[in-house]
């Protein structure tokens, strides 16, 4: 691997990129337990808001494969941007459920072409670093996440009087100046590096992409489900002054493995056992959050975090390193619809567990199950192949 660093510039808009992949998402857990009193959401409620764009991620990604075959890698990656804009504004204004899940159709559809964009994105702006620039947009990915929970109590709603769709609409905006960013500063590509892909549908028999996608998946499931449940299990349990610290360290608690990951991808970019570990830590966390109703269910929501994003990161650089420039945004674009079609399983698997049951804690026992391929199906994936 070389060691020749690639320039800022690029790693900046891939980061201000992987910011926008997340924070018109995380809008929603800070203010849940708002939405619920004032629109009266069920569990399966809940399950099914939370499951719409994981459901889209899954949906349309291989639609955003072909996207990028057409206009290429940077410009679908700006269209996604600012139609994710405009479904997060229209979330905001949304009079009740069934249009507040429209709203959050268009906006997650946006998103969902933005996901397979980025690596092939990384191969045109940083060939030779491809492990790093996956760790910056990652951790800009990461940041995006975190914004918006430790804002919304300290900024976001005091400024709009406490209104749940007013933050919605505001983060709206960084979105389309995100967009507009990269638009005007993109790098300049020579036309053999920004040429578009020929090929844009996943080869749904290659055993490879059914491998990362289920490690993918356990990790995507984990995070997205835990965001969407934690608030209603703490508001069963009559904690909900746990419900801010307790989204805080979730997402806080991805910090520091992104950052290590700045210093250590390139060593651990092809190695089992860092995502073995985190499955080890994601179960032993899920087990403390429902078996606790205090500050150690904080603490188990900062493992849950710092699991999720060690192995979204590192699961995210397989692509552009396994497979052949032409192949990563179809591989990409059928990780994502594999992964997140799990998740948007999981997350209606839950809800229904949690409405069964008549306890929210019983939602995490389908997340705790789909956490396994972490531990059983990293083994079998062959992380010495070579992109040719």
């Amino acid at each position: 691997m070389t060691s020749e660093k690639p320039s800022f510039k690029p790693l900046f808009l891939l980061w201000l990129a992987g910011n926008g992949l997340r924070l018109s998402i995380l809008a929603i857990p800070p203010v849940l337990a708002f939405i619920i009193q004032d629109l009266s959401l069920t569990g399966t409620d809940v399950g099914i808001l939370n499951g719409i764009p994981v459901a889209l991620f899954a949906l349309a990604a291989v639609p955003g494969s072909l996207l990028i075959a057409r206009v290429g890698a940077v410009p679908a990656l700006i269209i996604g941007l600012l139609v994710a804009a405009v479904g997060s504004a229209f979330r905001g204004i949304a009079p009740g459920v069934l249009t507040l899940y429209a709203a959050t159709v268009v906006m997650a559809a946006g998103i969902a072409v933005m996901q397979p964009a980025l690596p092939p994105t990384v191969r045109q702006w940083v060939p030779k670093r491809i492990g790093f620039a996956t760790a910056v947009y990652t951790n800009g990915l990461l940041v995006g996440e975190i914004l918006p929970v430790i804002l919304a109590f300290s900024f976001v709603l005091p400024l709009f009087g406490g209104s749940w769709r007013a933050s919605l609409i505001f983060w709206a905006v960084p979105l389309a100046a995100i967009a507009a960013v990269i638009l005007l500063f993109q790098p300049k590509q020579d036309a053999a590096r920004a040429t578009t892909a020929r090929l844009w549908m996943p080869d749904w028999r290659d055993p490879l992409l059914w491998k990362v996608a289920f490690v993918m998946g356990a990790a995507n499931q984990l995070y997205f489900c835990s965001n969407a449940f934690l608030p209603g299990y703490l508001l069963s349990v009559n904690r909900t002054d746990l419900i801010a610290p307790a989204l805080a360290a979730l997402n806080l608690g991805q910090l520091p493995v992104s950052f290590l990951l700045l210093w250590m991808a390139n060593r651990w970019e092809r190695k089992a056992w860092p995502l073995i570990v985190a499955g080890v830590i994601s179960l032993a966390a899920i087990i403390s959050v429902v078996t606790t109703a205090s500050y150690l269910t904080v603490v188990a929501a900062g493992f849950i975090g710092f699991a999720c994003a060690g192995v979204l990161t590192l699961v995210l650089a397989l692509p552009p390193l396994l497979v052949a420039p032409d192949d990563v945004p179809r591989m990409s674009a059928g990780v994502f619809t594999i992964g997140y079609a799990i998740a948007m399983a999981v997350s209606v698997l839950s809800g229904i567990a949690w409405d069964i049951s008549g306890h929210a804690g019983f939602a995490f026992l389908p997340i705790a199950i789909a956490v396994l391929p972490m531990l059983f199906v990293t083994p079998l994936i062959n992380f010495s192949h070579r992109a040719t």
